[in-house]
């Protein structure tokens, strides 16, 4: 049987990685205010940017709409048998939610498998990127949900913030409003866990070596990861800073693939520019 893999926009994988394992993308929305875009079709992250220092605000951003769903199913199943569908995490969104309710409306639950991530970003683009090798080995739709499912809770995603202020707005990382109290040149790490954002271990000082001190930090995991893939996926960070960050990697010498993304509209909306997470999957 023939399984087509679908991620939402929140994977924040680059156009190559998307064609390279045959991933189809259903954009969540972004509203700058009155005003409502499809995440990476009618919007990037620099427009959010742009209009967030002309505005003096954060924007705010909603789930794939159950229409689009509906219709991203019907034309999917014309071509292949099953559907294995991913979401940023439920505590986040209600895009699972929706994604489940367009597979009920439709009746054809049993053809659409959903996958609720519980990360974000590449974090949720890790296992879509799994989901993808075995649906191009010919594995079955429940062969395929049975693995991601045992390696989820694998995921290492974590990174560091620039800059407070979206974060805080957005309200979606439970501890950042007593972090963010007047602490200047304060950069927190925030880790997924058990579906959800955290602050971790506070960072002071210049970003870039912010980054790099973060990244350092993660040695120990990292020499615990699997080898396949990292990915450093950031929301506009210097060239040169990402540069540094893949070149430590290089010389840990742990991954047989060093991927580099942009993170695309809906996870910059709520991090900011300038933030930079390196993403793995644990052994």
């Amino acid at each position: 049987m023939s399984v087509k893999i679908i991620s939402d926009s929140t994977c924040d994988l680059s156009q190559e990685l998307i064609e390279k394992y045959g991933i189809d993308i259903l954009p969540l929305h972004i509203v700058l205010g009155e005003t409502e875009y499809r995440d990476g079709v009618e919007i990037g992250p620099d427009e959010i940017y742009e209009w967030s220092d002309a505005n003096k605000t954060t924007p705010k951003t909603s789930a794939a709409s159950i229409e689009d769903a509906m219709n991203l199913y019907e034309e999917t199943l014309k071509e292949y048998d099953e559907i294995v569908i991913f979401s940023i995490s439920g505590k986040m969104s209600t895009t699972v939610n929706v994604l489940r309710m367009a597979a009920e409306e439709l009746e054809v639950e049993e053809k659409v498998h959903v996958v609720d991530s519980e990360n974000l970003s590449t974090g949720n683009g890790l296992l879509v990127i799994e989901a993808g090798i075995l649906a191009q080995a010919g594995k079955s739709a429940d062969e395929i949900v049975a693995h991601i499912e045992s390696i989820k809770s694998k995921v290492r995603a974590s990174f560091i913030v620039d800059t407070l202020t979206y974060l805080h707005r957005g309200g979606r990382c439970s501890g950042v409003a007593a972090l963010a109290g007047g602490a200047l040149k304060l950069h927190p790490k925030i880790v997924v866990t058990d579906g959800g954002m955290k602050p971790d271990k506070k960072y002071r000082g210049k970003m870039s070596k912010v980054i790099l001190d973060y990244t350092k930090d993660l040695e120990a995991s990292i020499k615990n990861a699997r080898t396949e893939r990292v990915f450093i996926t950031h929301s506009g960070c210097d060239a040169e800073v990402i540069a540094k960050i893949e070149a430590y990697l290089k010389e840990l010498n742990c991954f047989e693939e060093i991927l580099v993304t942009r993170a695309g509209g809906v996870i910059s909306s709520h991090c900011g520019p300038g933030t930079l997470g390196v993403l793995f999957i644990e052994k």
